[in-house]
């Protein structure tokens, strides 16, 4: 029941209940609405967050994935350089023994053609003669070219 107060000069009365319960229970209204909203709000921010880790996550795993495919073309590539560098070591000991079986072989050459060498007489002057007989060429190429370990490493 609503009580009303008043004074004793006569002045109207003043009824306080009413509107104070009207007042209250809109400003109980507005509470519920209020917290309402931020729970509504809290969750759509949780959402949110959680969506954001997702995508993280997923990011994630797509990056540690293109990382273990460049991990792995490095490794070959690697592989690969590792083979090249060894074939090149052993072409490079090729290479030397060749150009030092050459240098003998001109050398040989030279002395022959010099004509101041008796022991080749029966050539008539042609060392060509000595490399074109097939059994002096046999001679001369006899000797396998290979590489030694040690040459292989040296380059």
């Amino acid at each position: 029941m609503a009580s009303c107060s008043g004074n004793s000069s006569g002045s109207p009365e003043i009824c306080h209940s009413g509107s104070e319960e009207n007042l209250q229970e809109l400003m109980e209204q507005r509470k519920r609405k209020r917290m309402q909203s931020n729970r509504e709000s809290a969750r759509r921010s949780r959402v949110k967050k959680q969506k954001h880790l997702d995508d993280l996550t997923a990011q994630i795993a797509q990056l540690r994935n293109k990382n273990n495919h460049i991990l792995t073309s490095i490794n070959l590539t690697t592989q690969d350089y590792q083979k090249m560098e060894g074939e090149n070591s052993v072409l490079m000991a090729q290479i030397m023994e060749l150009s030092q079986r050459l240098q003998s072989l001109n050398e040989i050459l030279n002395y022959i053609k010099s004509n101041n060498n008796p022991m080749f007489e029966d050539f008539h002057g042609r060392p060509e003669s000595l490399i074109n007989d097939e059994w002096n060429l046999m001679y001369f190429c006899q000797q396998p070219i290979m590489a030694s370990p040690a040459d292989m490493f040296y380059y």
